[in-house]
């Protein structure tokens, strides 16, 4: 069968599939079957909830959920599936167990095993409007009547592991790229062998390079006007872009190398949020812009040169290719701006899962992350989070991990060079596995890992020829099928409120998972111990 032809079939059978766990039969997106079994159990629903909990066999027939955070499963290397398998067990199903029922770790028990929502002493949701003034910066006396933030254990957690994984990609890319990075930097300018891919593409003009530098000089420019004659909105100065351009700028290589090899990114998210926050605290606002101009920076370049290295293989012209991402992201950037705005004056107390009614699609579990990251480093600080004034200072040795942590790993590789699989652990996609927890839930990880293994090691090794010729195929047909069928069902049904309401419609049924199990603590819909 020709790839066209497979890719066709593929993308109609995604396309119809999508339609019941989409909408007919959503608890299918998420079938956390131990719930079901004990419906008034919170431990047992603690440990069963792929939402809310610790997902044992918890697992999904929804595409969207198998491939929507670490993307794909099946175009990543096996290595770095159990890399990632790696991480998440680690972290999951042992430091998690031990933290929450085993040593009760910043009093666990008073709060949701898993959870991204922030919480106070006694268990309830922080009212961080309470805590904003008219200037969008923290209100101290306000504060200080609400007492210290409280994070889940599995929150406060994923914190710390993410400072042990962005220190580990320094390390890591010094000890086992660093060379072969400076023989390539040595060969720039120097005449090389070139390969075919490179000998083709040299029929197309080349992109002059005025026209990166004139980009980089208007962005910069257009930044730089907005902090400084918007700087009672913005909240960022002028040095700080310029500090977040630099960070973009240093972690770009580390990462792109990490991201070329394993298919993961690991992210600066916590350490643009951490320094901006010691730097400025008290300005949620100037703390969202250094992470976007920071963060996002870097991962934008990741993508573009993801881009021209497909178009480069593809034999697509330079200078098109330039053109068309230049265009699209100008397209997509009025739209995004255009839908959200929209979105967030038409649809009451969208991203307020509290004041949603049940099974609503606008929680906005992403959003709702980024929302209290910035509450976390910007308006409340990490000295009164992380530092002396908070609940979780000893997470700061998390950095120390992640600095030794691939030094370990190769002095082991040097001891034993006849061991291989000892070079292909990789400490930043170890560390950064659960980067993505929350918003990414345990059902997410349990069938990106079970798909991933299917497919890149049992498919790979005993179905070899077909792995190599409809994998790929197979990847784009499903992302492609479900695109097309969620964008029909919006405008056809939930544009205009058409809905069905039956038992499998009403979400995972684990509704105890997010209970808190110490004594004394009263939870509304929750047992009282």
């Amino acid at each position: 069968m020709s790839r066209g032809k497979f890719f066709f079939i593929a993308l109609i059978c995604s396309f119809a599939w999508f339609v019941v766990p989409g909408y007919l039969f959503p608890t299918l997106s998420t079938i956390s079957w131990v719930c079901w079994i004990y419906p008034k159990s919170v431990t047992a629903q603690q440990i069963g909830s792929g939402m809310g909990g610790l997902g044992i066999g918890a697992f999904s027939l929804d595409w969207t959920v198998i491939a929507s955070y670490l993307y794909s499963p099946l175009i990543s290397p096996f290595f770095a599936i159990v890399n990632v398998a790696a991480g998440y067990v680690l972290v999951m199903y042992m430091l998690l167990p031990i933290a929450y029922w085993g040593v009760n770790l910043y009093n666990a028990k008073n709060f949701a095993i898993f959870s991204s929502h922030l919480f106070d002493a006694g268990g309830q949701i922080y009212n961080v409007s309470a805590l904003v003034n008219n200037k969008f910066e923290i209100d101290m006396p306000a504060y200080e009547r609400q007492g210290r933030i409280n994070l889940s254990v599995f929150f406060s957690l994923t914190y710390g592991i993410g400072f042990a994984s962005v220190v580990s990609t320094l390390t890591h890319v010094a000890l086992f790229n660093g060379r072969e990075i400076y023989k390539q930097y040595r060969r720039a300018s120097q005449s090389v062998k070139v390969d075919i891919h490179t000998r083709l593409m040299r029929k197309y003009k080349d992109i002059p390079n005025w026209w990166f530098h004139l980009m980089l000089l208007v962005s910069m420019v257009l930044s730089l006007v907005m902090c400084i004659f918007m700087k009672d909105q913005v909240q960022l100065p002028w040095w700080g872009l310029n500090f977040a351009a630099g960070l973009a700028l240093v972690f770009t290589l580390p990462i792109s190398i990490i991201t070329a090899t394993t298919n993961q990114s690991p992210g600066l998210n916590i350490i643009t949020e951490y320094i901006m926050g010691l730097i400025l605290p008290g300005k949620p606002i100037a703390n969202v812009c250094f992470k976007t101009y920071g963060y996002i920076s870097m991962s934008q370049a990741i993508s573009f040169l993801n881009d021209f290295k497909l178009g480069h293989y593809m034999k697509i012209p330079p200078i098109s290719m330039f053109i068309v991402q230049c265009i699209g992201t100008i397209i997509a950037g009025t739209v995004n701006i255009g839908v959200a705005w929209w979105l967030l004056s038409s649809i009451e107390n969208i991203c307020q899962d509290q004041l949603l009614p049940p099974n609503s699609p606008w929680t906005c579990p992403g959003d709702r992350v980024f929302f209290d990251a910035s509450v976390i480093w910007g308006l409340v600080g990490p000295k009164r989070i992380f530092g002396s004034l908070g609940n979780y200072n000893a997470l700061n040795w998390f950095f120390l991990i992640g600095a030794l942590g691939p030094l370990l790993v190769w002095l082991l590789h040097k001891a034993f060079p006849s061991q291989k699989w000892i070079k292909l652990i990789n400490l930043p996609v170890l560390l950064g596995a659960t980067a993505a927890m929350p918003p990414a839930t345990t059902v997410n990880f349990n069938c990106w890992i079970v798909v991933g293994t299917i497919f890149n090691y049992f498919v790979f090794r005993y179905r070899k020829q077909w792995w190599q010729r409809y994998n790929y195929v197979l990847s784009a047909a499903l992302d492609a099928g479900v695109a097309v069928m969620g964008v029909l069902l919006y405008f056809s049904l939930t544009t205009y409120e058409k809905s069905i309401s039956w038992w499998g419609t009403n979400g995972e049924h684990c509704d105890l998972a997010t209970c808190p199990t110490a004594k004394g603590i009263v939870v509304d819909g929750c047992p009282v111990y």
